[in-house]
């Protein structure tokens, strides 16, 4: 199929959704990606290399696969591994936690070429597999109110633009967009940062130091590949095959599993398919079946953009997020 037989399934739907998953991302996932970080101690080259990686390979990925098999495919990284790695501070050097990440990559590669990702896939009925999908979501939903309780001023005032999205009803004007407007203008409001500081250049990218330890292994490689393989993977994967997809399982299993070792050689943690991005590219509200990859095209292209600005984008994250503790310290 050529490039301009595709062009012609583009259409507003997938391209609405794809500009929902990049919000998703910008605003839900990298802050706390910036906040492991800083509780990792990150130096700034160190967290603006990991930021770099992990976005811009995820987004190549997820653009050649969606354009190939026409279906959206969404590749980012596992959010429960980043959670459990920040839980790993003080307890492992960084060194040995990229040394880790790299095992976890060498690992998840012969578990995919093992096509163990499409054997789990059958050997997990469909309806557990939803329902793992289900819960795992969920924690989003409660945590919303939890944020709107402590932090009305700028959490209430963005779900409030995202609710008055869903009221007008209108496919222009997608409540998600008008989350970020609201929440920007509260942010804007209550916080002060200096715009000159932060440093306007393309990411830092190194190739960090190494260390390889049996304890490692044994509390970050196999936790992190059970993460990616067992929860991204079969949940983001499993939403596809039941929105009808005919998903190519090792294929995407494999991609991923080489997606986790180019992470890891810069700094990065394991890749997977985005459970939440698949629910919002590859759902209804994302236009005809056959041309919902548009919206992960969408998506994966503004967050090369992003990728782009990771220097920038990481400090102005963790200066927000600075605030944010300092306030709700002086508040306590």
């Amino acid at each position: 199929m050529t490039m301009g037989s595709r062009l012609k399934e583009w259409n507003l739907a997938a391209f609405l959704a794809g500009i929902t998953a990049f919000v998703w991302y910008a605003f839900g996932a990298l802050p706390l990606h910036i906040a492991v970080s800083q509780q990792l101690e990150l130096t700034p080259t160190q967290t603006s290399s990991w930021v770099f990686i992990v976005w811009f390979s995820g987004a190549l990925f997820s653009i050649a696969l969606s354009l190939v098999y026409r279906q959206p495919i969404p590749i980012t990284w596992t959010i429960p591994g980043l959670i459990y790695l920040g839980t790993l501070a003080g307890r492992f050097t960084f060194a040995e936690i990229v040394g880790a990440n790299m095992m976890a990559g060498v690992l998840f590669l012969v578990l995919a070429l093992l096509r163990m990702g499409e054997r789990i896939m059958k050997w997990l009925p469909l309806p557990i597999v939803m329902g793992m999908f289900a819960g795992s979501i969920f924690v989003y939903v409660t945590r919303t109110v939890v944020v709107i309780v402590e932090d009305v001023a700028v959490a209430g005032v963005t779900v409030g633009g995202y609710l008055l999205g869903r009221a007008i009803g209108s496919r222009k004007v997608p409540p998600a967009g008008l989350a970020v407007v609201f929440g920007s203008a509260a942010v804007a409001f209550t916080s002060s940062v200096d715009v000159g500081a932060l440093p306007w250049t393309l990411p830092e990218v190194s190739m960090p130091g190494m260390r390889f330890s049996f304890a490692a292994f044994v509390a970050v490689t196999l936790p992190m590949v059970l993460l990616a393989l067992g929860l991204g993977n079969v949940q983001g994967l499993g939403f596809l095959l039941a929105q009808g997809y005919r998903a190519p399982l090792n294929t995407v299993t494999v991609a991923t599993a080489l997606c986790s070792l180019v992470n890891a050689a810069f700094g990065g943690h394991p890749a997977t398919v985005a459970r939440t991005g698949a629910a919002l590219l590859a759902g209804p509200e994302a236009g005809p079946l056959q041309s919902r990859y548009w919206g992960s095209v969408t998506a994966s292209a503004l967050t090369i953009l992003m990728a782009l600005g990771a220097s920038t984008v990481a400090a102005l994250v963790g200066m927000l997020l600075s605030k944010r503790m300092t306030g709700e310290g002086s508040r306590a």
